[in-house]
């Protein structure tokens, strides 16, 4: 979108300042250089994805660059200064970070979704507002294009920025993920996904020594040797079995979450292999991609698959295969390492929280699993603070049925630390699970410290462990003489056992909502539409017709009268309902461009990039509310 008008960008205001050395940053300050503000909270997978979309740009334009994140919680423990600092330190972000937990800048810059991207010029307009992810190639065309108009213009300014890095901690572990013990596969050891160093261990039974490790420690998708292969944040293990393991010649299966690939590890001889993903981060339901070039999972090699940030792994004794949490597309995969093949399970790929059968059910970020009684699968289910049961029936092959419940939580925007009756409980952010003997599921409630208990058979929670750093995994160890939970403390970079208690606690801190400013909007007819500019060098791919997609839904379902479901198109006319008070919009909008002249065909083979983002609005209302809503996927303005 371009304007014949120029907006000032507002001041940036928080409560603090992150790696600039105790510096405070101000825009004049910045003045002479490109500015990318990247508003983010760090529980955000999307967002996560954007850190290392602008890890390039940051490298290439270093000189005329900075990107300054901006820091917007969702999630009460995400406004605690000490754990964004220990984000900060777990994701390698090597830029400035505004601490702004009242979202003070946030409301300045307009923002309504994580991740939005706001672009200055040197001479401190605003000239791009993005939102979502996949903005990297748009953004190099933009800032090379800004470096020329300004270079001629004698206002860009070459040179260092604010950055100050902060003095590197050391520790056996950094920021550890997910834990497996190998029982008599590895003398009783444990694997670790040490996830801060792009590594997995093995440690012996104290939890502290490290007996072998797998990567040479730094970012990277190499295979080969233990000493020369390469992790990049790796998270979940599982654990084939002997018979599986012999045939196709590994023991391990990680999930190596950044690279977007799962590995094999052979336990043997210590070498690492790629068993699954090409490397390219899966984007769900790009518009037109039936028709331009399908998918077909089925019978593919997995290594060809494209996914998406697999955040956990699992063996199901009864699919025969691995289940794999896909964090990255809300969606949950399953992989047979002996076909090879892999299958969407369950997950439509929207993100939110809605139950029924596996293809149409909503996830949300899943971040752990465990296999249970009868073929059960459980997940914690990050975003929506929820604890969610898959049931499988079949023998494993592609017409197994899912069905998908939810035992605790109600949504993407509630969350709290409240025990009791599963319907009125409340989780904040878990990324761990496991099964009890006794058929209970224990919980790493990783924002509130917590290990949480679940129990089927009464439908009450209660709390077996608190005063937690980052709980990210949970296992129940009966190594001992006495059962202990061994809990993944994340943000203390280490492995903890704990007595299980005699008597469970019983906790009521209250629920809670994110605390985002409400839209007032009006009952009846309500315009909503979303913007969207192709990159300078792209252009919009209309060979199989309208490339753009809107999705709307609501929570609850009532607040829309009409209006609701999916169809080509950026804009579409709602009916509000007047009897419902308050709730939430669910949008999501994507485009999908090539490279190519804007007044010319698409060439061969061109490159195509697909643009999405779903917003979660919530809204109230009234008489005097707003009748329209205007978003920008991808705003540019002269």
């Amino acid at each position: 979108m371009r304007t014949d008008y120029r907006v000032r960008a507002s001041e940036l205001v928080g409560r603090g300042w992150l790696n600039t050395g105790g510096a405070d940053v101000d825009l004049a300050s910045l003045r002479g250089k490109i500015v990318v503000l990247d508003f983010w909270t760090f529980c955000c997978i999307n967002c996560l994805h954007v850190l290392d979309e602008l890890r390039p740009l940051e490298q290439e334009y270093g000189d005329v660059l900075v990107t300054i994140g901006v820091h917007s919680p969702k999630f009460e423990h995400e406004a605690d200064p000490d754990a964004l600092a220990a984000a900060v330190d777990r994701y390698e972000i090597a830029r400035p970070v505004l601490d702004d937990p009242e979202l003070t800048t946030w409301q300045a810059y307009a923002a309504r979704a994580w991740p939005t991207l706001v672009v200055i010029d040197p001479e401190g307009y605003i000239v791009a507002h993005l939102t979502g992810e996949g903005h990297g190639h748009g953004l190099a065309s933009l800032i090379t294009e800004l470096v020329e108009e300004h270079d001629a213009k004698g206002t860009l300014h070459r040179g260092q920025g604010p950055y100050v890095p902060p003095p590197a901690a050391e520790s056996a572990l950094r920021f550890p993920g997910k834990v497996l013990p190998l029982g008599d596969r590895g003398d009783g050891h444990y694997l670790v996904s040490d996830t801060g160093h792009h590594r997995i261990v093995e440690l012996d039974t104290d939890l502290t020594t490290v007996v072998r490790a797998y990567g040479d420690g730094q970012r990277g998708a190499v295979d080969g040797e233990p000493t020369t292969a390469r992790f990049n944040e790796p998270q979940g293990l599982t654990l084939l079995p002997r018979d599986v393991a012999a045939r196709v010649g590994y023991d391990i299966v990680v999930a190596d979450t950044v690279n977007h690939l799962l590995r094999g590890l052979n336990l043997a001889d210590g070498t690492v292999r790629t068993v699954a993903g090409n490397g390219v981060q899966r984007l769900i339901q790009d518009p037109g991609a039936a028709a331009r070039e399908p998918e077909r999972m089925t019978g593919a090699d997995p290594t060809e698959v494209a996914i998406s940030s697999p955040w956990d792994v699992v063996w199901s004794p009864e699919l025969a295969r691995v289940v794999v949490a896909m964090a990255g597309t809300h969606q949950i995969f399953d992989f047979d390492p002996v076909a090879p093949a892999m299958r969407i399970l369950a997950g439509s790929g929207n993100e939110g929280l809605l139950d029924g059968p596996g293809a149409g059910a909503w996830f949300a970020q899943t971040s752990g699993l465990a296999t249970g009684p009868e073929g059960a699968i459980w997940a914690a289910d990050s975003e929506t603070s929820s604890l969610r049961r898959l049931l499988v029936t079949g023998d494993g092959e592609d017409d197994d049925v899912v069905t998908v419940q939810t035992a605790i939580g109600t949504g993407l925007f509630h969350f709290g630390f409240r025990d009791g009756d599963a319907a009125r409980a409340r989780l904040q952010h878990p990324l761990g699970v496991t099964v009890l003997p006794d058929g209970s599921v224990a919980i790493a409630d990783t924002y509130n410290g917590a290990v949480r208990r679940y129990e089927p058979a009464t439908g009450q929670v209660s709390t077996l462990a608190r005063d937690l750093a980052e709980p990210s995994d949970v296992l129940l160890d009966t190594s001992g003489p006495e059962p202990l939970l061994l809990v993944v403390e994340t943000n203390a970079h280490q492995l903890v056992r704990l007595p299980v208690p005699a008597q469970a606690l019983t906790v009521d801190e209250g629920a809670a909502r994110t605390q985002r400013p409400r839209s007032t909007v009006a009952a009846g007819a309500f315009d909503v539409s979303v913007r969207f500019t192709a990159p300078t060098g792209q252009k919009l791919d209309d060979r199989w017709g309208d490339p753009t997609q809107l999705k709307v839904s609501a929570t609850p379902a009532e607040l829309l009268l009409d209006g609701a479901g999916s169809s080509t198109g950026l804009s579409r006319t709602l009916r509000i309902n007047p009897d419902v008070t308050e709730g939430v919009l669910h949008l999501t909008a994507r485009a999908a461009a090539c490279d190519g002249e804007k007044d010319g065909p698409i060439p061969d083979h061109a490159a195509c990039h697909l643009y999405q983002q779903d917003w979660g609005i919530p809204v109230a209302v009234a008489a005097n509310g707003e009748r329209d809503l205007v978003l920008d996927l991808r705003g540019v303005n002269a």
